[in-house]
């Protein structure tokens, strides 16, 4: 099967097992093709614990290179995509610890009026993954897949606003910070505001974790992501502590407005990226 393939090269067998009833396979597969190839090897009754896929960074002359700086590079392979998503709509507790570390350190940026602080506690936030795995479900049609990653995100968000509630009250107790002005005072009033850009910033950054989702570049784009959730819910949990409870009220609908349009961005970039994947790989075959 995969000798008929124009994009699968160096097709090797080893020798069988003590058994005799097993051999090992191995071939170089072009990107585009890659999903077609776990479709076929399904079809053949493969079973699919028995199939792995490497990546390798392939390096040519330089000259090979002159005038493809405007190349769209690998394509997406969606095997890749969906285990991704598999385990990122799962509940691990590292996730949950990461969470709680993120609206602990955001709610020590909202009490101080330090934005640098929060912008640290979005680095530390990993709710990409189940926002990007949400967004897989959906266009695969795996309502499962879907529904335990929204799961994930909204316990993970859950445990940022409990935290950092949990914070404020702690330091409200033994009178750390004097909270004489109002928490949107020193440039964090932005937070629990609903405008134009609310949509537009969490439209554009659900683009960008999608893209960084399927390259596996999702640790470097995260701060993108976590500006539409953790600075919004780590303000409501603080709001909340110290009796703002209409600006908590407006920070959880920013938060809400924010995770609907990262998830619908991320749902029409993947939907764009698959069509394309799938175009190139009816070439490859």
């Amino acid at each position: 099967m995969l000798s008929g393939m124009d994009s699968v090269r160096h097709i090797v067998r080893a020798g069988a097992s003590d058994e005799g009833s097993v051999a090992l396979v191995t071939a170089d597969v072009e990107p585009r093709s890659a999903d077609l190839v776990f479709e076929t090897l399904d079809r053949l009754g493969i079973p699919p614990n028995d199939v792995s896929l490497e990546r390798e960074v392939s390096a040519g002359p330089v000259a090979s290179t002159v005038g493809e700086w405007l190349g769209g590079g690998d394509p997406m392979v969606w095997a890749e995509v969906v285990q991704s998503a598999r385990l990122g709509a799962r509940l691990f507790a590292r996730y949950a610890i990461y969470m709680a570390i993120a609206g602990a350190i955001a709610a020590f940026g909202v009490m101080n009026r330090s934005p640098i602080l929060v912008v640290g506690a979005m680095a530390v936030s990993p709710d990409l993954v189940p926002m990007s795995a949400i967004c897989v479900g959906i266009v695969g049609r795996r309502p499962g897949l879907a529904a335990r990653a929204l799961a994930a995100l909204v316990v993970g968000l859950a445990v940022t606003g409990v935290a950092g509630w949990a914070i404020t009250g702690l330091m409200k107790a033994i009178g750390y910070p004097p909270l004489s002005t109002a928490l949107g005072d020193g440039g964090l009033g932005i937070l629990p505001t609903v405008n134009a850009s609310t949509f537009i910033v969490a439209f554009v950054a659900g683009v960008a974790g999608m893209l960084a989702f399927e390259s596996r570049a999702s640790a470097a784009v995260g701060v993108a992501i976590s500006i539409t959730t953790i600075p919004a819910v780590s303000y409501a949990g603080v709001a909340l502590a110290v009796g703002e409870t209409h600006s908590a009220l407006v920070a959880m609908g920013v938060l809400g407005i924010n995770v609907v349009m990262v998830i619908l961005a991320g749902t029409l970039t993947l939907a764009v990226q698959r069509r394309r994947s799938a175009v190139e790989s009816e070439g490859g075959r």
